[in-house]
């Protein structure tokens, strides 16, 4: 266990300083083309581990096999007419995704609509989530509730309909320019600060994975 610990801190250790030190680099360059190779194997892993659960539920014929076939013949087939180039203008030495191949055919008329059709489902689950998380129990939710409300109002013709009986010298306080003052000021604050709140996490996991604390590449958690 000693030596992918060693491997470990030594590589993020090198990495760490060859960003604040030019001369390292080259090294540090030199250790990206190790990860595209590292990622290269993961791939392939995945692709195996991929095949073999399905292949089992396939098998075992257990609960909704049906899908298990499906989803092996969509990713071998896509996956053979991506390697292979069949189909594409300039063959084997052309490219996979050019204008009128089979592989661009596949993104442009399968995965792009089966992706905004997942998009769309997860609006309705959202919908969902928002109206469990906005149900007024306390102060916090009710902020939530207003801000999301007015947003939501504010981003329609209605918004501009609703203030707009307000004097000119009170125009900060029109719909379209208050939802623009929360898009700006309160939620650019609140971004942030859970940007600097991951960084910190991300920080402090790597230190601990770095120095050995956490080990989870040793397939356990300590």
């Amino acid at each position: 266990m000693a030596v992918p610990r060693m491997i470990t801190f030594t590589v993020a250790t090198v990495l760490i300083v060859a960003m604040f030190v030019p001369p390292l680099e080259p090294i540090r360059e030199e250790f990206s083309n190790f990860f595209n190779i590292i990622a290269a194997f993961a791939f392939v892993l995945g692709a195996a581990s991929l095949l073999g659960v399905h292949w089992r539920r396939i098998r075992r014929r257990v609960r909704g096999w049906g899908y298990s076939i499906v989803c092996m013949a969509s990713f071998l087939i896509t996956l053979i007419v991506g390697l292979l180039k069949l189909g594409s203008p300039g063959g084997i030495g052309g490219s996979a995704i050019a204008e009128g191949s089979p592989f661009a055919w596949i993104f442009d008329y399968v995965f792009t609509p089966i992706d905004a059709t997942l998009f769309s489902l997860l609006a309705f689950y959202v919908a969902s989530a928002a109206f469990r998380a906005f149900r007024v129990r306390n102060a916090e939710a009710t902020i939530m509730l207003v801000t999301a409300f007015l947003l939501l109002l504010g981003r329609t013709f209605l918004g501009n309909l609703v203030t707009a009986w307000l004097p000119p010298e009170m125009e900060p306080f029109e719909l379209p320019n208050l939802v623009q003052w929360i898009m700006y000021v309160p939620m650019t604050a609140g971004s942030r600060a859970i940007m600097i709140g991951v960084a910190l996490g991300t920080i402090a996991t790597s230190l601990k994975i770095i120095l050995g604390i956490d080990r989870p590449y040793l397939g356990g958690g300590k």
